[in-house]
């Protein structure tokens, strides 16, 4: 294990800030796409009102996601992440635009056909997700925590940014013919527009800015053969060939490295596991009719989505950070105590109660997450880092699967419920 202290750039190196920016920016483009398909869920619940969209999407995009990542962490010492992350935003970029182009072809009408192309195109999404995730975590685990941060920040963002423009399109089509169906189109575009823009960045800025060279040679020279394609973007030698000294080739074994990090795969398994039970398919489904009508699941996510974002910039300050493992395992389990809560809200409470328990549950889900995936790498040489951070997607990923599974055990005693 190396010395922490050695995970340090030098405070000359420049380009910090344009790396944070961008990996935020990346971070968006991981999950716009899919948080489009989520937010734009009532579009969907109007087209295919019979097939429970919110419900059986995530189903259908959690094994492909779960599948993939865990063949690529199986493999990734073998695989060019510039390659695999490319591929990924790439892929992002196509099937988002599929999804205009299947909506247009149907005119917007429902039926098992234009469903089951919807769940092919969703099941792509699940493939591109596990590729760039896996990818990115891994990579930005070999640099500062402060790229992981933004990364995670990123995918929150994209969260908050489809929920706000979702009330937004809302309000403005609301009430004109086909206005759900504009707005839909309207977030489909902008979404295939930040993919595009995220392959730019990742294939022609990210890989040349002076502290991301920096990093990627350090962790060549510590033996990696990952980031062979980018330092070659960047202009620089592969310099892992450089050396012949087998002990800095020594790396721990993945399932070494699970052992030893055992705890924070499983807790970050866990909190998805119980976010996902809820989130969204209980907010669409489960929590009644209220005083703001149509608008109350919108805003419910819309919380969500922008708590979940404050809560993955909570960590910057250094006290709000929790890097003991005893208590990341005890905040992690106490967030359980929200399933009860939620339950007798939606049976008895109003609106209000329900928003203030949606906040919690983004707030601890973007800080618990940030938590783990910045305080797991540290101490490791580049390759274990890589290594230790597409095996910590495995779990997230396996805890979204599982949250998203058990999200159908809230329509149990349901009237109409199938």
């Amino acid at each position: 294990m190396a010395d922490r202290n050695e995970n340090q750039a030098p405070e000359k190196l420049q380009g910090k800030f344009q790396a944070t920016v961008v990996c935020c920016i990346l971070g968006v483009g991981a999950l716009v796409s899919w948080n489009s398909i989520l937010t734009i869920a009532d579009y969907y619940y109007l087209v295919f009102p019979d097939y429970h969209p919110s419900r059986v999407l995530p189903l259908v995009y959690q094994p492909f996601a779960l599948g993939t990542i865990v063949i690529l962490a199986y493999h990734e010492s073998k695989i060019d992440t510039r390659k695999r992350n490319l591929f990924g935003y790439i892929l992002f970029t196509i099937s988002t635009f599929l999804l205009i182009v299947l909506d247009l072809a149907t005119k917007g009408r429902g039926g098992v056909g234009p469903y089951i192309g919807l769940c092919l195109i969703v099941a792509s999404f699940g493939l591109s997700d596990a590729t760039v995730q896996g990818g990115m975590i891994g990579d930005l685990s070999l640099m500062c925590p402060e790229f992981i941060q933004s990364f995670m920040a990123g995918l929150a963002v994209a969260g908050a940014l489809t929920s706000g423009l979702r009330l937004i399109t809302k309000a403005a089509f609301d009430n004109s013919n086909d206005g759900q169906r504009k707005g839909a189109m309207i977030f489909l575009g902008i979404s295939t527009f930040i993919e595009f823009l995220c392959v730019m960045l990742y294939a022609y800025v990210f890989p040349k800015l002076p502290i991301v060279k920096y990093y990627r040679r350090k962790a060549a020279l510590e033996g990696s053969k990952t980031v062979s394609a980018d330092l070659a973007a960047a202009g620089i030698q592969n310099q892992s060939d450089l050396t012949d000294d087998d002990s800095k080739n020594q790396r721990l074994s993945n399932k070494e490295l699970l052992l030893e990090n055992i705890d924070y795969a499983v807790n970050l398994a866990l909190i998805y596991v119980l976010t996902l039970s809820i989130f969204p398919g209980f907010l669409y489904e489960n929590t009644g009719q209220h005083g703001l009508g149509a608008w109350y699941a919108l805003v419910l996510v819309a919380m969500y989505n922008c708590w979940d974002l404050v809560g993955r910039y909570t960590p910057l300050v250094k006290w709000l950070n929790i890097e003991n493992r005893k208590l990341l395992t005890v905040a992690v389990l106490s967030r359980y105590l929200l399933v009860p809560a939620f339950y007798f809200t939606a049976k008895y409470g109003d609106q209000g109660w329900m928003i203030m328990l949606i906040s919690v549950l983004g707030l601890t889900n973007g800080h618990l997450t940030v938590c783990i995936l910045t305080a797991a790498p540290k101490g490791y040489k580049g390759p274990e880092q890589n290594a230790l951070g597409n095996l910590l997607v495995i779990f997230l990923l396996g805890g979204i699967f599982a949250g998203v599974a058990l999200d159908w055990l809230w329509l149990i005693g349901k009237k109409d419920a199938f």
